[in-house]
């Protein structure tokens, strides 16, 4: 799959520069979502955010349901899955703060959906 790799210009990217970095920590993906409705960068970043934040919340869940098993597979798996997430956050304000609409490795597509009309 190629990579969609685009960079916006003009006021739009200035004005919702900061709201996407936000939109990358944590439950914050819901400021740009609802403070800048119409800018599509902005909403762009707060859909990976989205996605992030809710994959985050699985990853969490599902290594504390795998802690309390006999085998103890998510005491292994959490600090793995705790760097991704890091990483992935990382990797998306990165491209925030540069303009760029990026999608985030593995997930991006799972956003690219969300914001798709049909």
């Amino acid at each position: 799959m190629a990579e969609e790799k685009k960079t916006k210009s003009g006021g739009e990217v200035e004005e919702g520069k900061l709201y996407a970095i936000v939109g990358y920590l944590g439950v914050l993906f819901l400021v740009p979502l609802l403070a800048l409705p119409k800018n599509k960068f902005a909403q762009y970043h707060a859909r990976q955010g989205m996605v992030l934040f809710l994959i985050t919340l699985a990853v969490y869940v599902a290594t504390g349901f795998f802690a309390v098993g006999t085998l103890g597979i998510g005491v292994f798996l959490y600090p793995i899955l705790s760097i991704v997430v890091v990483i992935w956050s990382i990797l998306g304000i990165i491209n925030a703060a540069n303009g760029e609409i990026k999608p985030l490795p593995l997930i991006g597509g799972l956003a690219n959906k969300l914001g798709s009309k049909k």
